[in-house]
């Protein structure tokens, strides 16, 4: 057969157009619950900590898809995958916008997870059709129009949800990736799967997901029930367990979704800790200021709408956009460590700042924008700095191995900033205004801990 026949049939703006609605509604439908997340809470009667595990349940199947997503469309093919994980989407926003309860909910927001793949096998679709001057500027429409979709996540729930129903804020971006899906369907070729070797990891997708949503559960549980001590190591042990079997699957599998020999390699491991650590201290501060702005008024808090926390949250959603770009200046500028040192100054004098000083809305914003910044400049800086220092055949590895890293960060921060809620929460389930105080106190001080392993490593590396 010709090598013209082998050849990808090209794509034109239509298909790429699609590409990007598409995207455009993926960003705006896994931002919709952080401006939300007083009202959901209030509207379910549920816990600080309970609320958390909404956006949470998203994160873990987004740690787990990250990783497979491109070897399902290698085997498969992209669009036959992209499809399936877009049904997948479309069944959980389905789910969230008839959920009576919270465990329907969080069901909903399990499958909605599955959105995380889009990107990476868009990728593979537009570098499959186009050559590679055009599939450049392609992926960059794809991703700016997710980011541009995540700001309008934050805006939209309050005018929705506060004139019809907070259903609708997820049923609404449901039939818009539904529709462009379809259209996907119809314009984009399809591209033959890729003849590998590499097997799915599915016992290391199944390990991961139950060691997480166990950790959660388990913290929730255990701040606001009252668990007797038995129960509580119980679950101290269930959680160990779990891990260690999926460090041991990871180890043996022939290809594992998350190649844990790539943490022996020192750069690696420095990255995926100061990761871990960055995105632990803004997954606190990311669930920490919509309860402080959403606390009734006549008491320390504002008293704010969706609407209002929305309005109140974006020019933090367009400071952490800025910072994608400009954590891949610094980071080829300066030396990694620098920017990650710099940003942990900011984020731990903003956080210790913040403590003392939240009576006002603006004081609540400057903080937003400052961690946003800070945090996304330092990430996307070891993000960068990891794929263009290690050999190119590792690259996907290791990029794979910093976003899991940085989802499991982002998850377990929100959670403990629910669990120390929960935890100082009266009878009436409202936290006090010093839960808040330490919530941010702590995040402070876990931003800081990046700059005594950044002190640490280099002493290490010039000893």
């Amino acid at each position: 057969m010709s090598e013209a026949t082998d050849a990808p049939a090209r794509i034109g703006k239509l298909s790429i157009g699609a590409l990007g609605i598409l995207a455009l509604s993926l960003g705006t439908l896994q931002t919709v619950v952080e401006p939300a997340l007083p009202q959901l809470q209030r509207e379910l009667e549920v816990t600080p900590g309970e609320g958390a595990l909404i956006g949470n349940a998203f994160l873990v199947t987004g740690a787990v898809v990250a990783p497979v997503a491109g070897k399902l469309g290698d085997r498969f093919g992209g669009k036959r995958v992209l499809v399936w994980l877009m049904a997948v989407v479309a069944a959980g926003g389905l789910l969230a916008s008839l959920a009576p309860n919270l465990p329907v909910l969080l069901l909903g927001q399990v499958l909605q997870g599955a959105m995380v793949g889009a990107l990476p096998l868009s990728f593979i679709l537009v570098r499959k059709h186009l050559p590679p001057r055009q599939s450049q500027v392609a992926m960059g429409v794809v991703m700016g129009l997710f980011t541009g979709g995540g700001m309008v996540g934050t805006v939209i729930p309050g005018p929705i949800s506060e004139n019809l129903s907070w259903h609708w804020m997820f049923a609404i971006p449901t039939i818009a990736i539904t529709v462009t899906t379809l259209v996907v369907m119809r314009l984009m070729p399809h591209d033959p799967p890729v003849r590998t070797d590499n097997r799915i990891d599915w016992p290391g997708v199944a390990l991961l997901s139950a060691t997480l949503l166990t950790f959660m559960l388990g913290l929730v549980k255990v701040t606001g029930s009252g668990l007797p001590p038995f129960a509580v190591v119980g679950l101290a042990l269930a959680v160990a367990a779990l891990a260690t079997g999926w460090v041991a699957v990871e180890r043996r599998a022939v290809s594992p979704m998350v190649d844990l020999r790539m943490l022996a390699k020192p750069a690696m491991w420095n990255a995926c800790v100061l990761t871990f650590i960055i995105t632990v201290s803004s997954g606190m501060v990311l669930y920490l200021l919509p309860q402080l702005f959403g606390v009734p008024g006549d008491g320390y808090g504002f008293g704010a709408s969706t609407t209002d926390i929305g309005l109140f949250l974006l020019p933090g959603a367009i400071a952490g956009s800025v910072s994608d770009s400009v954590g891949g200046i610094a980071a080829r500028r300066f030396h990694p460590r620098a920017v990650v040192a710099a940003g942990a100054v900011v984020t731990a004098a903003t956080l210790l700042a913040l403590a003392s000083v939240h009576g006002s809305e603006w004081q609540l914003v400057l903080a937003k924008v400052l961690t946003g910044f800070a945090a996304g400049v330092a990430s996307t800086a070891l993000l960068v700095n990891t794929a263009t220092s290690i050999e190119t055949k590792d690259t996907g590895i290791a990029t794979s191995l910093l976003v899991v890293t940085r989802v499991v960060g982002v998850a377990l921060g929100a959670q403990v900033g629910g669990a120390i809620l929960d935890a100082a929460a009266d009878s009436s389930g409202m936290p006090p205004e010093s839960a808040f105080v330490t919530g941010f106190v702590v995040a402070g001080l876990v931003a800081a801990l990046s700059l005594l392993f950044v002190r640490f490593t280099k002493k290490g590396a010039q000893a």
